[in-house]
């Protein structure tokens, strides 16, 4: 099932609802290529893209966030630190194993529900506190 993009994602943040938008389109690119057959030869491509661009889309929302003083940035910044730990695990799992069909799975079940989540519950807080102390 691939992820769809809704009005209720957007954070009103044009640089971070691209860099999501990029992030969920990854994710049904491997959804997709999973539905034609091509899954396997996928998802070492789309688990090293994760784990790269999250680093720089983390880097720059956590840099709003100090600039905007976000009162709950500590524990943000460890929510993305434990999606960078996820990635990273199910990326060593590759290494050592190949790809698998369980792998797909994992990242589609702990990568792409947690970016979504994470857009809906913590983003959104996030670019809400940046447009109100916006002046």
């Amino acid at each position: 099932m691939a992820y769809n993009w809704s009005d209720e994602l957007l954070t009103g943040n044009n640089q971070i609802d691209t860099e999501h938008k990029e992030l969920i389109k990854a994710i049904n690119d491997l959804l997709e290529a999973c539905s034609e057959g091509k899954g396997r030869a996928e998802i070492e491509k789309t688990v090293n893209f994760l784990s790269s661009y999250t680093k720089i889309h983390f880097g720059r929302e956590e840099v709003l966030q100090k600039k905007y003083n976000y009162p709950d940035y500590i524990n943000h910044k460890k929510y993305h630190q434990t999606f960078i730990d996820a990635v990273e695990s199910i990326r060593k799992k590759i290494l050592a194993n190949g790809p698998s069909i369980v792998i797909v799975g994992e990242v589609n079940q702990k990568v792409g529900n947690w970016i979504i989540n994470h857009i809906k519950r913590e983003d959104v807080k996030v670019a809400a506190h940046i447009r109100n102390n916006t002046k």
